[in-house]
């Protein structure tokens, strides 16, 4: 359930994008909208509402919802302000290159792998498994961000925005089955 939440955003992007596109009737005048800029601010709308319901049913919200947030706002806006899709479509390399940043940082600037923080109240690894880990995730977040951004500036648009949903969606899931057969491999469980 928490992968679909986290997908929500996207989901509706992609709703968006195939609903979207048409012409609206603004004030009395005929407006053409493209389906791009429909999908952009419906996402928009739907990460703040993610961020908004998460901090109000939790009164915390994850630093990963914050940076999607930021990034979304920023590049979702300047797609719209300056009629160009551009933007919107670094947002998710932008993302991943910025998470995958976040893993190096923590791997060279602390003594533990973010997994490890996450995750070490819940399961025991051997230091090497947890660096593995991490450098695992580090790929998997860069090679994301260059697939991204190979189907969008190589494929049309409508390409692209199939890829968000069901490209990106589907190599995280393998991504994570992946890795829960691999932790099955090398955990022990955390005595309460």
């Amino acid at each position: 359930m928490k992968l679909f939440f986290d997908f929500l955003p996207i989901v509706l992007f992609f709703v968006a994008y195939k609903l979207g596109g048409g012409e609206y009737s603004f004030n009395g005048e005929m407006v053409q909208v493209d389906g791009i800029y429909a999908a952009t601010a419906v996402m928009i709308v739907a990460t703040l509402f993610q961020v908004s319901f998460t901090w109000l049913r939790h009164r915390t919200v994850e630093r990963a919802h914050l940076i999607t947030l930021v990034l979304v706002i920023v590049l979702g806006g300047l797609t719209l302000w300056l009629q160009n899709p551009d933007f919107i479509k670094w947002k998710p390399t932008a993302v991943n290159w910025l998470f995958a940043l976040v893993f190096i940082g923590a791997y060279l600037f602390t003594d533990k792998s973010l997994l490890e923080r996450m995750m070490a109240q819940h399961i025991q690894l051997p230091n090497k498994v947890w660096s593995r880990l991490n450098m695992a995730w580090i790929l998997f977040f860069v090679g994301s961000g260059l697939a991204n951004l190979y189907v969008a500036f190589n494929y049309d648009e409508a390409t692209w925005v199939n890829f968000k949903l069901f490209g990106m969606l589907g190599l995280t899931i393998v991504f994570i089955i992946a890795q829960s057969i691999y932790l099955a491999r090398h955990a022990t469980e955390v005595p309460k």
